[in-house]
């Protein structure tokens, strides 16, 4: 079968195989079955070993939806019902979290930085200090908006510190830039198969503390269908999802797994920078600006500025780059329009120069100055 290849440079979807694609092409089949129960366990257990989870302490528990089902699912489970939740927050992502305390009324404390701006850890830590209820601090480990890569690390130990659960957003950077669990001081952290796993849409998981799982049971229920506890017991008395998983999805992220092992941590990483490198070479080249500076960036996601050019028109070059099979994404900065360009996928620096060939030639089309000015 002949699939068109698209080469996607949004921030998910991301570019697949087409033997990704192709797994999803299997026998009907009842989920309760113990052949697909076989292939669940057996996903639960390679996504521990992508974080180098020890399978004693950690777990990882599968639901169906996008990424933002797991930050919902972490903050109604995970906190008990005397404390409170903070949010460290520089951008759009960790804005989401805010607005689920929110919609379910959750004790929260918004502590907000510029979405240009790493968190100050000092600033951190002083809440931390004056908030002894705070049971939950939870943040994003790539800003998806931005590209910005806050300093996990040293946001978990200050959470230990003062005996807070950490729970972390790595849906944009979780098998793609290499994370340990434990030496991140992460208590949970969560993506969806379609960003790292370069797998397809409509499945997301959570691995986390065994313990912190368990001891949750205990907490108010906020959710039938997004709650951890219920949906791990489910999964450990019988190896099924509590409801219908998403099968073809399933056996879609169980290939993507296969050839994230082939391809290996180190090696795939090696090739997300190659193409992040790339990126950021052709944007020079052009004269494009970043909106974070690079020592800052993930190496996954790159925000750029848009030009100070009456004939730029994003949706116009947006089109012409579609219609040559590449796909571009508007920012999502609360005042400052960009664009994100980004390494996800199954791309490799080739990609990156057959875009930048389009690119230029469609700002050339609509009369953009090059290199592109900016009037400061």
């Amino acid at each position: 079968m002949q699939i068109k290849r698209n080469i996607l440079l949004n921030p998910g979807p991301a570019t697949t195989t087409d033997s990704v694609k192709m797994a999803q092409v299997v026998p009907d089949i009842c989920p309760r079955e113990e052949e697909f129960i076989t292939v669940m366990r057996e996903l639960r257990t390679d996504l521990l070993k992508i974080v180098h989870g020890d399978p004693v302490k950690y777990t990882s528990v599968l639901f169906c939806g996008s990424g933002t089902i797991n930050i919902d699912i972490c903050l109604n489970s995970l906190l008990p019902e005397s404390g409170k939740i903070l949010i460290i927050n520089n951008g759009a992502y960790s804005a989401r979290a805010v607005e689920i305390c929110r919609y379910y009324g959750l004790p929260h404390i918004d502590l907000r930085f510029p979405e240009d701006e790493r968190p100050v850890l000092s600033e951190v830590e002083q809440v931390l200090k004056n908030n002894p209820d705070i049971a939950l601090v939870h943040t994003t480990h790539n800003e998806t908006g931005t590209g910005i890569l806050n300093p996990i690390r040293e946001i978990g130990e200050l959470a230990h510190k003062y005996e807070a659960v950490f729970t972390v957003d790595t849906t944009s950077t979780l098998a793609m830039r290499p994370i340990d669990i434990e030496r991140e001081n992460i208590d949970f952290c969560m993506a969806s198969a379609q960003k790292g796993l370069m797998a397809m849409t409509g499945l997301s998981f959570i691995i986390g503390n065994r313990s912190i799982i368990e001891k949750s049971k205990d907490y108010k229920k906020r959710s039938y269908y997004c709650n951890l506890y219920l949906q791990y017991k489910v999964f450990e008395e019988t190896g099924e999802m509590h409801f219908t998983p998403p099968v073809q999805t399933v056996y879609a992220a169980s290939q993507a797994l296969k050839e994230y092992f082939a391809e290996g941590e180190i090696e795939k990483w090696e090739r997300h920078r190659r193409v992040f490198e790339e990126i950021h070479a052709g944007l020079k080249k052009l004269g494009f600006k970043n909106l974070i500076r690079k020592e800052w960036q993930a190496g996954l996601v790159v925000s750029v500025l848009y030009p100070d050019d009456a004939n730029w028109d994003f949706d116009k070059i947006h089109d012409y780059c579609y219609e040559r099979g590449f796909t571009i994404y508007p920012g999502k900065v609360s005042d400052i329009n960009t664009f994100r360009l980004c390494s996800l996928g199954a791309i490799d620096r080739e990609d990156i120069v057959d875009f930048f060939s389009v690119f230029e030639e469609s700002l050339e089309k609509y009369h953009v100055s090059l290199p592109v000015k900016y009037n400061s």
